[in-house]
């Protein structure tokens, strides 16, 4: 989301919540996968890919920094609301301890990694999400910034830990924005690309463009750029188009109140691009706060995407992880309660594929 820089503020939040709407449940999910966001790793990051690593609040219990149980939250999402894929954000200047085109720091890659180890338990797909906005401490990558190769290198340690698991995703990049030449960007991506399927042969590799990753301007501002992406051996296969989309008025996600189901406006037009150009797209962040304008808008959202199920592969919810359940504006944090857990009544109305 765009206010990541806000995450520690944002737990001091405050949110409203109504009691879930059964008429507002989105249709049972014809997308191949359902999810949240377990943040907590990418705390401190601001939107100049700047990252304060005394904020990081890792979503694992027992953590030195945070006791967030990701883990458990994790589990019962998959065993009792049937989701299927979860999003993992983390600095980049936290997996490299600060030194950009560094190797991977031991001890935070290994607090890391015992998120993804968790979320490779439960059976699901775990998307890799380097959450740095195309820029290390407000530079550029490759205009003028890191060089591609700083930033290839570190998807090549990351491809040579996770390439062979095939429920691994690897994002490239977490909201690029302001990027003065999507040509240029483009070139990062291919060379990131190129750099993962060295390693990496077949794993879903998510790119991004720029503009926030925006659904509504991919059609037209950075898709065409992306769309030369390919393959070493000259194929699309597995590349993904990666997308986002906030119901706020502002689509910032900084909002607890929606005011659109961003379907005339975004999710169609992309679907038509994605058929015209035979390609896919993930939603990988959406939401809302816990308020019945919310819950109206993004299930209709998301029916329109699971109904578009041949373009779209699914979305995944902005946020549970190390965020406050009850004061967090955007929370999808599940409570526990002795040896149940409770989701937030946005989940329970439009994230949720198990019926209760």
């Amino acid at each position: 989301m765009h206010s990541t820089l806000l995450s520690l503020a944002a737990i001091a939040g405050t949110v409203t919540a109504f009691p879930a709407q059964p008429e507002q449940r989105a249709a049972a999910a014809g997308v191949q996968f359902v999810g949240v966001n377990v943040a907590g790793f990418d705390f401190g990051c601001s939107i100049q890919g700047a990252c304060d690593l005394t904020k990081i609040v890792p979503p694992i219990q027992g953590a030195a920094l945070g006791s967030a149980d990701g883990a458990g939250q994790m589990q019962h999402f998959v065993k009792d609301d049937g989701m299927n894929i979860f999003r993992l954000p983390v600095g980049w200047q936290y997996l490299v301890n600060n030194k950009v085109g560094g190797t991977l720091d031991s001890n935070n890659f290994q607090k890391y990694d015992q998120l993804v180890q968790s979320c490779l338990k439960t059976g699901a797909y775990c998307m890799l999400d380097v959450h740095n906005y195309a820029r290390w401490n407000g530079q550029i990558i490759g205009q003028g910034g890191p060089s591609n190769s700083q930033f290839t290198n570190l998807w090549s340690q990351l491809a040579s830990k996770y390439g062979s698991s095939e429920k691994v995703i690897f994002g490239i990049m977490n909201e690029p924005h302001d990027v003065p030449d999507i040509d240029k960007w483009a070139d990062t991506v291919q060379e990131a690309v190129t750099a993962i399927r060295a390693v990496a042969k077949s794993n879903m590799i998510a790119l991004p463009g720029n503009d926030w990753t925006s659904a509504q301007a991919m059609p037209t501002k950075s898709g065409p750029a992306l769309l030369k992406v390919k393959n070493p051996d000259g194929s699309t296969d597995n590349l993904i188009i990666d997308v986002h989309k906030y119901l706020d008025s502002d689509n910032s996600g900084t909002h607890t109140e929606c005011v659109t189901d961003n379907i005339s406006s975004a999710f169609q037009p992309l679907a038509t691009w994605l058929k015209q150009n035979n390609r896919k797209a993930l939603l990988s962040e959406t939401g809302g706060g816990n308020t019945d304008s919310c819950k109206k808008y993004l299930c209709q959202q998301l029916d329109f995407i699971n109904k578009n199920s041949d373009v779209f592969l699914g979305y995944i919810g902005w946020s549970a992880g190390s965020f406050q359940a009850n004061t967090y504006e955007l929370s999808e944090v599940p409570t526990k309660n002795g040896n149940s857990w409770a989701d937030s009544s946005l989940v329970k109305a439009c994230l949720v594929r198990k019926s209760s």
